[in-house]
């Protein structure tokens, strides 16, 4: 169990969005390019397991001073150095061999994120601002490699709005890490060093307003009006406000914010949130176009 617990399989789930670009591009029923993106979700989660495990072992000291991170496997002395280091090298060759024969382009990517992480593992996480910065980037890589992957083009506007809902999970987490930080009078990172309450409070309601914004545009812009054949998909910016919202108030309210694969887990809020943007992305991209024309309404 302490050895599952090291893979953390739990944040698996962030390799999702390799899904983006199929579902984006009204191909979610394509059974050939889902298979294909579950090998490469295959791939991404043992990469990002090793990633996950180098990290815990540079981190052990720093981590049995955490109030909840000294109960990770290689924190509490469950799992052994030489057998996460072994465990770590397995994954980096089965990732990276299993990405070699999905496609070069696919592994290009797959070994820009673990280069990138692995940089952020051996010091780049102490650097403040650089720090959010590439975890918002594993994100918008995530997304490239499902595109690769699928042999989708991904719209600017898709890569930037990935990359700024990463941003905004990021920093709320930092924020957690000073609240963390208020109570104990310790530092969880030494990135926090660069952080403080209300730097990283102003950064979240900047960072919120402009995903607001991006994701107006996005759904407004000509091209992506052209490319679904409808203009409303507007309509679903409805669901993307709600759960920032929730995001704002278990930041600010409940101040619980640590691991954003947590929230996503258990928050019923958040995930009835996600549930209903879905279906309503569905319908309109999917479904609407079979029974409206793409100019008319409900009402007309």
């Amino acid at each position: 169990m302490q050895y599952l617990k090291l893979l953390r399989p739990k944040h698996w789930a962030k390799n999702a969005f390799l899904f983006i670009p199929l579902f984006f591009a009204g191909e979610i029923f394509n059974v050939d390019k889902i298979l294909l993106l579950l090998l490469g979700f295959a791939c991404f989660s043992m990469l990002a397991s090793s990633i996950y495990i180098i990290n815990d072992y540079r981190d052990i000291e720093a981590d049995r001073a955490h109030p909840t991170k000294c109960k990770r496997p290689l924190a509490s002395g469950a799992v052994s150095k030489n057998a996460a280091l072994g465990i770590f090298f397995a994954l980096v060759v089965a990732g990276l061999g299993g990405a070699y024969l999905l496609g070069l382009k696919f592994m290009f990517v797959l070994s820009i994120y673990f280069v990138l992480n692995l940089a952020y593992s051996f010091g780049l996480k102490n650097i403040s601002i650089v720090d959010i910065f590439i975890v918002s980037a594993g994100f918008v890589l995530r997304v490239k490699a499902g595109g690769v992957l699928a042999v989708i083009a991904v719209s600017e506007w898709l890569m930037l709005m990935v990359f700024l809902l990463a941003l905004f999970m990021a920093i709320a987490k930092r924020r957690d890490d000073i609240v963390i930080k208020i109570a104990s009078g310790k530092d969880v990172r030494l990135a926090s060093k660069g952080y403080n309450m209300d730097f990283l409070n102003v950064s979240l309601a900047l960072v919120s307003a402009v995903i607001i914004v991006t994701y107006l545009m996005y759904t407004m812009d000509p091209d992506t009006m052209a490319h679904f054949h409808t203009y409303r998909l507007y309509y679903t910016t409805i669901f993307v406000i709600a759960g920032l919202m929730r995001y704002l108030q278990i930041t600010y309210v409940e101040n619980d914010t640590g691991s954003p694969t947590k929230i996503l887990y258990k928050d019923r809020f958040i995930q009835i949130t996600i549930f209903l943007w879905i279906l309503s992305f569905y319908v309109i991209i999917y479904l609407l176009p079979a029974i409206l024309p793409a100019n008319k309404s409900f009402f007309e």
